[in-house]
């Protein structure tokens, strides 16, 4: 009965700890995101638990703008078009682009890393509407629309409909994709996760993907910044999207936003 007792206090005490790790990072989420409009949602990668700091603008959907790297990453792969984070990926066009980073040749890992996009419009090019098209009704991505054409669907353009998805879809289906409730080949999965590394210490590694996008909407200045992406640590392990809007914000921003509440909490 004594031992009976000892156990029961012992998981009583595992649940408070649980509970206040939980209250801990969704108070850190609310507190980081109140200066900003835009919403974050953190999805526990091991039980059905949600933090939103606001479920309605959760439910906004956006273009997925350079986030969606991620999913042309991995489909391109699963269409052997991509084979190793190393092998050369970009050959640059000599055609001068306001990021100075793309101005050059990239291997893959590098083309991820600094978002290149005429890179990754290429690849969705060789990957083709129909291939793409079939992998995006597979996974359920967003609205699934790419009907502004093969090699701008996640970007805002004007006058064009871009795919849209919500930060709570995108946070949800980066958990089906950690949890290998997709079709995508170890493979995929193992390419994708050295070019997604963004940080790791001895408390956690996080994983992510920004995405920036401009005039959203054909609004002037109606800007956007994501960071979509995983934490894995010993506190615990989450799946997340935080997209922030205005002005002057870009995907750094919204990445500032989530490294800070992971290492406020000690996640990272």
């Amino acid at each position: 009965m004594k031992q009976k007792s000892v156990i029961l206090v012992t998981l009583f005490f595992l649940f408070l700890i649980g509970c206040s790790k939980a209250v801990k990072i969704e108070e850190t989420i609310q507190q980081s995101i109140s200066k900003y409009d835009g919403v974050i949602v953190f999805s526990d990668l091991k039980s059905d638990n949600i933090i939103y700091s606001n479920k309605t603008k959760a439910s906004e959907a956006y273009p997925p703008c350079s986030t969606f790297k991620i999913w042309n990453t991995l489909i391109g792969i699963e269409k052997g078009l991509i084979n190793s984070p190393n092998e050369e990926f970009y050959k640059w066009d000599k055609e001068v682009r306001f990021i100075p980073e793309w101005n050059k040749d990239l291997n893959f890992k590098e083309a991820f890393k600094v978002s290149c996009v005429p890179a990754f419009q290429e690849l969705a090019k060789k990957i083709g509407s129909i291939f793409m098209q079939d992998w995006i009704n597979k996974i359920n991505y967003g609205d699934k629309n790419i009907s502004s054409g093969i090699d701008i669907f996640w970007l805002p353009r004007e006058g064009k409909k871009s795919l849209l998805i919500t930060p709570e879809q995108q946070a949800l289906l980066i958990k089906e994709l950690v949890n290998k409730k997709l079709s995508f080949s170890d493979k995929a999965l193992n390419i994708l996760k050295k070019v997604m590394l963004v940080k790791q210490t001895d408390k956690g590694t996080l994983f992510g993907k920004t995405g920036s996008g401009k005039n959203v909407n054909d609004i002037p200045n109606n800007n956007i910044g994501w960071f979509v992406g995983y934490i894995v640590s010993e506190k615990g392990s989450y799946s997340f999207a935080c997209i922030i809007k205005g002005e002057n914000f870009a995907g750094k921003d919204a990445k500032a936003i989530i490294e800070k509440i992971l290492t406020d909490t000690d996640f990272l």
